[in-house]
């Protein structure tokens, strides 16, 4: 099984930082005791020093990555706040037919509704359904 992580990095930052990456870890953690075998697609993992790339090698990356999003068997989008990058990472693996669960509050925004299969309210939800297997039967179901 191939996942992707999606969620915020620089959200609605104005200036060139990183929000907090710790919900990554604890995505990852739960993938990997959950599913052993596991391949997990992890853009900040892949490219920790992104913001401070050169703006061609920013540009190959952002293209690269969001590309990455349509060839994976489930693309988890941690979305407390608004991220355009996630967005559009969700926009390719939707229209590849990728099975999308979003973690936010933000039910209303259209690229979130009709993007995903299922939203959750919190990481604390996502973790459990990892944990319980829940999605593995989901994604096993949706092919």
């Amino acid at each position: 099984m191939r996942v992707f992580i999606a969620g915020i990095m620089q959200a609605e930052r104005l200036d060139n930082q990183i929000e907090s990456q710790g919900y990554r870890k604890r995505i990852t953690e739960a993938l990997q005791t959950a599913v052993p075998d596991v391949e997990i697609i992890d853009p900040f993992a892949l490219n920790p020093n992104s913001v401070n790339y050169d703006e061609e090698q920013a540009r190959h990356t952002f293209l690269t990555m969001t590309k990455k999003a349509s060839a994976v068997d489930l693309l988890l989008a941690y979305l407390p706040k608004v991220s355009m990058g996630t967005a559009m990472e969700m926009w390719e693996a939707y229209r590849a037919g990728v099975y999308i669960v979003a973690v936010t509050p933000h039910i209303h925004h259209w690229a979130i509704r009709f993007t995903t299969n299922e939203i959750l309210p919190d990481l604390d939800s996502l973790i459990e359904m990892i944990s319980n297997g829940r999605f593995t039967h989901i994604i096993q179901r949706n092919p």
